[in-house]
């Protein structure tokens, strides 16, 4: 499985975001190949990802792809991430 972060310049808030993803992710037991990505990248990577990660105010400019985009309101909140992020895996 493909997990893409993302935020505005893929340098800071999406790294903190993909490294609280994977800590959802060893609790939950699960392995994800996760990248953090800037908005710019994001539509290309999302094509090959199963998810994406990212704020409210970036989610809409991901437009139309083929992966799950998941709202995250605090990128701090591991207990956020592993409960939106569960339902998604199988």
């Amino acid at each position: 499985m493909k997990i893409v972060a993302v935020c505005g310049m893929g340098i800071g808030t999406s790294v903190l975001l993909k490294m609280n993803a994977e800590k959802a992710l060893r609790a939950l037991g699960k392995d994800a190949d996760v990248e953090a990505a800037d908005i710019g990248t994001a539509r290309g990577a999302a094509r090959s990802a199963e998810i994406v990660l990212t704020s409210a105010e970036l989610a809409p400019e991901i437009g139309e792809v083929p992966a799950k985009v998941i709202v995250i309101d605090n990128f701090m909140d591991v207990a956020e991430i592993t409960e939106k992020l569960t339902p998604f895996l199988s």
